[in-house]
């Protein structure tokens, strides 16, 4: 059965600080539905209604295109281990880059990672819980340290070159509103 809540308790922070992965979803009215999975340190809930995401250089960029022309998004966050629980925070978001005063004040909640890219903040519209009963058991062994390795090998400089031939357009040809 699902349950819905207007913010995050203190119960449900808990469990999200837990988690090793979750999930972000987003769309525009037309084209690709965005969903990817997203791990290492980049996830802070700041209050019962606000949480920060930090977004790391990737292979594309869709949750910003995406946000620009529609600001709602979707998080979700799964237990692999102990009780069941499927979480699902929903509400819409803003991007903040480098060259925004927001970056530099909520980058301060976050531990150094090579490859920083941009900061999603959202206000969290709805809260629901499920059971889960179906997601499986997972062993957590370790975090994957390939994309700050490779981030780190880059240098800011040639980071700059590939976010600008990779990262400013979606896969459906939209702004993703990142200035290089």
């Amino acid at each position: 059965m699902a349950n819905f809540f207007t913010e995050l308790s203190p119960e449900l922070k808990a469990f999200i600080e837990k988690q090793k992965v979750f999930f972000v979803a987003t769309a525009t009215a037309e084209g690709r539905i965005n969903l990817s999975p997203k791990g290492l340190d980049t996830f802070r809930v700041e209050n019962g209604n606000k949480v920060l995401w930090l977004n790391l250089t990737g292979s594309g960029n869709e949750t910003a295109a995406h946000l620009l022309k529609n600001n709602r998004m979707t998080v979700m966050f799964c237990a692999f281990e102990g009780k069941p629980l499927i979480l699902r925070l929903y509400g819409h978001a803003k991007i903040y880059h480098e060259r925004d005063d927001e970056f530099h004040e909520y980058i301060k909640a976050f531990p150094k990672i090579a490859g920083t890219r941009q900061i999603i903040e959202m206000t969290i519209d709805s809260v629901q819980t499920s059971c889960g009963f179906a997601v499986p058991f997972m062993d957590f062994r370790e975090e994957r340290l390939q994309l700050n390795s490779w981030a780190e090998k880059q240098g800011e400089k040639r980071l700059k070159e590939y976010r600008k031939a990779k990262n400013t357009k979606s896969i459906d040809g939209l702004d993703t509103g990142l200035e290089l």
